[in-house]
Order: structure tokens, then C-alpha cells, then sequence
């Protein structure tokens, strides 16, 4: 695929997808901000290409933080063709426990306002110049809630909506709006998994999909494509059925416990609010 976009802002840079991405850009010729947690691996990344790439940690879920990124990209390269905001996190959930209800906050704070706050300072310029990409990645468990996910189903299908929205916003203007829901994919959010994962997709392959999907102005991209089918067949059958079908699954595990995955920003239970720093993401 050729080199359709030439200036791109990547959130998430640092995970399985984010890294392919990154890389399949750099490749094709694109200046790229890399905006990631993990420095050193953000520093590879960039070693790639310096002179295309510049290298970001803030919290996305911090409006302040990422106004000041996009300011300072901006003032780099221009306004952005392509907006990628692929930061995310999973963990299991229980709402029994009294410690969940802080994953559920960080959960719902990365993964679908950390969305809104990337995209936001980068509206104006598009729909000034009427083009430009806007992608979210979202999840095939934001199509329907499954047991001990919570939190992380809650906020996928909060941002399928968010960008089902913005996506009506900006179309007049000539802005896309492109929902991404993979299914499972082989990096570190899905390492922990307990339960079968149906139809799993290297990064890389699904990388290459994304950003031919958005290349081509699809608003709505399922990697792979097959998981989404027996998605919608599952959700044809009695709420009864499929709940029990679902609870025979092993659950995801939740923080704390074997094979959960960080969390960034999130205190650990026993320490208090006072104590906390603020997450240099």
C-alpha cells in the first residue's frame, strides 16, 4: 500500500497493534508522533526514521497534556491527515469488590475519554481544511457486555457510540470518523486470556488492515473480519443462552491477580489518595 498518509498522530504507540502501526507508517514515509508510556520502546520506534518521527508520554486521558502535544506537533508538521487514537487498556472486573471501582474509573478515563481528548485538538484544523482521519479503536466487546468485563465492555461500547456521534459531526465537513473493533489480537492485553480466543490476528496483519480499511474511508473496520460475524450470530441468540454460554468461559483476570495487565495511573489499593503522583502518561 502506498504512503496515503503523510502525517499521522499515533496513540498507543508503545503496544502490540500501536508498534505495528507505527512501524507500517514509517515504512510507507509518514511523519509520525509517537505518544506512548514506554519510552525506550518509543525510542526504537523513532530510531527508525528521527528525522519523521517525534516522540510523546502524556496521559491521554489529561486535556491539558495533550493540547500541549498537539500544539507542539503542529507547530512540527502542520495539521495532522490521520489521528490514531489506539491507547487502551483491559482488565477483568467485579463489582462486589469495593477495589474494581477505581479499574472501572482509569479503565473508562483511558479508554474512552483519553479518545475524546486526543481528538480534540485537531477538529478545528480538519474541518478548516475539510479532510482528514479520525480512528478509534474499539473492541468487539463494546458490541455486547460479557461476565467479569465490565468495565472493559462498558467502555468500548461507550466509544463505539462517542465516534458513531462525532462521525455524524464531521461528515458534512469531509472529516472521517473510523471505528476499529478487533476481535483478539496477539499482544500483551490479550497474553492473560484464560478463554478461548477465536479467530486471534498477529499486530502486524492487523495493522495492515486498519490503515488500508481507512484508506479506502471505511467507517467501521473488524479485525478480523469473520470475528465480527460470529459477533452478530452470537447476539441473534435468547439473552438466556448466550449469558450461559458465556459464564462457562474463564474470566479475565483483574489487577492484582496472575496474568492481569497494568494499568497506568492506577494507585494500588492500599495506598491513599494523598499519596498518589500523577501518571507521567
Amino acid at each position: 500500500m502506498s504512503a496515503t498518509f503523510q502525517n499521522v498522530v499515533l496513540t498507543g504507540a508503545c503496544g502490540g497493534l500501536g508498534q505495528a502501526i507505527a512501524r507500517l507508517l514509517i515504512r510507507q514515509g509518514a511523519h509520525v508522533a509517537l505518544v506512548g508510556l514506554q519510552r525506550p520502546v518509543l525510542q526504537e520506534l523513532a530510531a527508525l526514521a528521527p528525522e519523521r518521527c517525534a516522540i510523546y508520554t502524556p496521559d491521554v486521558a489529561d486535556s491539558a497534556a495533550m493540547q500541549a502535544l498537539a500544539t507542539d506537533w503542529m507547530q512540527r508538521c502542520g495539521p495532522p491527515d490521520l489521528v490514531i487514537a489506539n491507547a487502551g487498556v483491559a482488565g477483568g472486573f467485579d463489582t462486589a469488590e469495593a477495589d474494581d471501582l477505581a479499574v472501572m474509573r482509569r479503565m473508562l478515563e483511558i479508554n474512552l475519554l483519553g479518545v475524546a481528548t486526543t481528538f480534540q485538538p485537531f477538529v478545528t484544523a480538519m474541518r478548516t481544511r475539510q479532510r482528514g482521519a479520525l480512528v478509534g479503536v474499539a473492541s468487539i466487546a463494546g458490541w455486547r457486555g460479557m461476565p467479569g468485563n465490565g468495565a472493559y465492555c462498558a467502555s468500548k461500547g461507550g466509544l463505539i457510540r462517542y465516534l458513531e456521534s462525532l462521525r455524524a459531526e464531521l461528515r458534512p465537513a469531509g472529516v472521517l470518523v473510523s471505528t476499529v473493533s478487533p476481535g483478539y489480537l496477539r499482544t500483551a492485553l490479550t497474553a492473560g486470556n484464560r478463554f478461548a480466543m477465536p479467530g486471534l490476528m498477529e499486530p502486524e496483519a492487523a495493522a495492515q488492515a486498519l490503515l488500508a480499511g481507512v484508506a479506502r474511508g471505511r467507517t467501521h473496520i473488524v479485525l478480523p473480519a469473520r470475528i465480527g460475524w460470529l459477533a452478530r450470530f452470537l447476539n441473534l441468540l435468547p439473552d438466556a443462552l448466550h449469558d450461559r454460554l458465556l459464564l462457562g468461559q474463564p474470566r479475565k483476570p483483574r489487577v492484582g491477580e496472575v496474568g492481569a495487565t497494568a494499568i497506568p495511573g492506577l494507585a494500588p489499593p492500599a495506598e491513599t489518595s494523598h499519596q498518589k503522583e500523577s501518571p507521567n502518561a
